[in-house]
């Protein structure tokens, strides 16, 4: 996997939530080196099932109907199928039955896959979509004729209905799906609740179905306007493409998401989007202030501030030396609060950040920056 050059500290004092399951790894590991602090909440998990009975049913009607297309969907599901037919001993006869098939790919890992039996392809889809895909397939190919279909973990019907009412036969192989986690995984619901609460900078999707998960899950706990807000606001979202990126914008949310449709290039986005996007410079008297993240940088020192100390911070600085009144103040912090609990974590702040006269009191008005 291609990544994004290492800078140690990059991501310092952000916090970034990562919902993907497989090769989740890999997101983790790019943040936390570059010094972000990543919370990991799969929303969905691949499941693979507990015999392969159905999977080996559909290769061989595969086998037997020696289909005049196939269409590979992603690379893992491609190796999967491919490993667990040789497995049963069919894999000779799966690959000698594709050997006239005339194979098309969605993108480059679904043609990695399929090189990798053996096996080559006869073109792309434009876009890297299952749609794109089947238009390839209905434009480029006459009709009434026995279409395979290697499925990923979200099957998209639709794309099926478009074969199905101009081929003579459309069959489905589905070597894994997705299912969601487990009610007793509180991960998801601690992470619905950092979202909401602007306790995370940046949350990465890598499948529209871990969007869906996440959005289900909000909804269980209430939580569904909330989460939107957030992520229309001070929470990025990062997609990996623009079909894990649909459902974001079905809700309103602008999700960032690289020009190629690459983890790597995934990575690369959220680092430069934080570091121009989400460090806020104000100078005070004390010298020049930086919050970045949850982390404020002030005299050479950087300070990590705990959420309710952060939320107030954040108010001020987004102020720039304006005075933020005690309510509103009172409104930033996540959980519900009064003016006594917004006074003790205004303390804390004081007393954390080390550096007298920063936070100056207006009085009968309210707080500010000492800019």
């Amino acid at each position: 996997m291609s990544t994004a050059a290492f800078q140690p500290n990059q991501l310092e004092g952000f916090r970034i939530g990562v919902t993907s399951d497989r090769r989740s790894s890999d997101l983790i590991d790019a943040f936390e080196r570059r010094g972000a602090r990543v919370v990991h909440a799969p929303t969905l998990r691949i499941a693979h099932s507990q015999q392969d009975g159905p999977l080996l049913d559909d290769t061989r009607v595969m086998i037997a109907a020696r289909p005049d297309v196939l269409l590979a969907t992603t690379g893992y599901g491609v190796r999967r199928w491919f490993e667990v037919a040789e497995a049963d001993g069919l894999g000779h006869a799966l690959t000698e039955a594709l050997a006239d098939t005339k194979i098309l790919v969605r993108g480059p890992k679904a043609r990695g896959g399929i090189r990798a039996t053996g096996l080559n392809d006869s073109g792309m889809s434009d876009s890297e979509t299952t749609a794109s895909l089947v238009t390839k397939v209905l434009e480029d190919f006459p009709p009434g004729l026995t279409i395979g279909i290697q499925v990923h973990g979200f099957t998209d019907e639709a794309q099926l209905d478009r074969l199905r009412a101009v081929h003579k036969r459309v069959l489905i192989v589905a070597p894994y799906r997705w299912i969601a986690v487990d009610d007793t995984d509180e991960r998801v619901y601690k992470l619905v609740e950092a979202i909401c609460a602007r306790q995370l900078d940046c949350v990465t999707f890598t499948s529209a179905p871990s969007v869906h998960a996440l959005f289900g899950a909000a909804e269980g706990m209430g939580m569904y306007p909330q989460l939107v807000a957030a992520l229309q606001t001070q929470v990025v979202a990062g997609a990996v493409g623009p079909v894990t990126a649909a459902p974001l914008e079905s809700a309103g949310i602008v999700p960032i998401q690289p020009t190629r449709f690459r983890m790597g290039a995934l990575i690369r986005l959220v680092c430069e989007h934080l570091e121009q996007n989400a460090i806020v410079r104000v100078d005070t008297q004390n010298g020049p202030l930086a919050l970045r993240g949850s982390i404020v940088e002030i005299g050479g020192d950087r300070i990590p501030l705990p959420p309710t100390a952060l939320a107030i911070m954040r108010a001020l600085v987004t102020a720039r030396g304006a005075v933020v009144s005690r309510e509103a103040l009172t409104l930033a912090l996540a959980a519900p609060s009064d003016d006594h609990a917004m006074e003790v974590s205004l303390s804390r702040l004081r007393q954390t950040l080390g550096v007298p006269g920063l936070v100056a009191t207006v009085v009968k008005r309210g707080y500010r920056l000492n800019v």
